[in-house]
């Protein structure tokens, strides 16, 4: 009876790995095929309504990015950007999440910051450029703060819609428990609108590149921004696509460490078959709750 049961086991083990490999395959045969096209339009130099006659091939911008990651001056760049965004982003998501949970629980804040906040937020961040300039004495503080400001109102509307979508029934629940408001913020609040702080912050990062990007291409001194458009203005057009290259990667590299450490701060969540949390709502609720009240009791 049990050689079934195993054999079973062992298939269903197998179905999931198996399906983990083809989209793997999947993903790496669209990147490949994308080079390949990109190969083939640059190398033949083909003009039809788009223009590819001065775009660089794959192997001469592999080949100047072999060079590129051989200089000092390369990974400066990167280490000014990378430190850029995180100071900025690390600082939009601290007060990102305490304004926005602010604005959600207590009306005297959202009277107070609310207008201020929908005033500003439809401004592009990278338009406060100027302000920046003005404002700072140093181009590295504008450029971390304009890195803030680009993350700040993606977390901050995020956690402000996650806290005000809870549902009140745990909240009054852990108070008839006996719990102040700093018990039920940690163990209610925060909890069951970790998930939308999440999304706010992995829109946040994406947001914060463009930025950063942006003011180093005006107004920075080093950093992969700044680069880029040196090349573009002595027209090294394969240094151009390192640039681009090196954008994209780095991007990837910092969604990827937000979701994570979002994966880690919710491992209680019921996972999806892509292993992602779902939406606050359901089940992922009802885990909240009980959690909570587990707590608190």
């Amino acid at each position: 009876m049990s050689a079934p049961t195993s054999t079973a086991a062992g298939t269903g083990r197998a179905g999931p790995r198996r399906r983990a490999w083809t989209r793997r395959a999947r993903r790496t045969a669209a990147v490949l095929a994308a080079l390949a096209v990109w190969q083939v339009l640059a190398q033949f130099r083909v003009n039809l309504w788009l223009r590819f006659s001065q775009f660089p091939t794959v192997t001469e911008t592999a080949a100047a990015f072999a060079r590129r990651l051989g200089t000092a001056a390369y990974w400066q760049d990167v280490t000014d950007s990378l430190t850029r965004i995180v100071g900025g982003f690390a600082l939009a998501a601290v007060l990102g999440t305490a304004v926005g949970t602010a604005v959600a629980r207590s009306p005297l804040a959202s009277d107070l910051l609310g207008p201020l906040l929908e005033v500003l937020r439809p401004i592009p961040a990278i338009a406060l450029v100027p302000v920046a300039i003005l404002l700072f004495p140093s181009n590295e503080q504008g450029i971390v703060f304009i890195t803030f400001t680009a993350a700040f109102f993606p977390v901050t509307v995020s956690t402000r819609h996650a806290v005000r979508a809870l549902t009140p029934v745990w909240e009054e629940a852990v108070r008839t428990m006996g719990a102040g408001r700093w018990r039920v913020l940690r163990s209610v609040v925060l909890p069951g609108a970790l998930p939308g702080i999440l999304g706010g912050l992995s829109v946040g990062i994406g947001v914060s590149w463009i930025c950063v990007i942006s003011a180093e291409m005006i107004s920075g001194e080093y950093g992969v921004g700044y680069r880029t458009w040196q090349d573009y203005t002595i027209v090294d057009y394969p240094g151009v696509f390192v640039g681009m290259a090196t954008i994209g990667l780095l991007g990837r590299f910092t969604s990827t460490a937000v979701e994570v450490l979002g994966r880690r701060l919710t491992r209680w969540l019921p996972r999806t078959a892509d292993d992602s949390p779902p939406p606050t709502g359901g089940r992922g609720r009802w885990r909240v709750g009980r959690t909570a009240l587990g707590e608190s009791s």
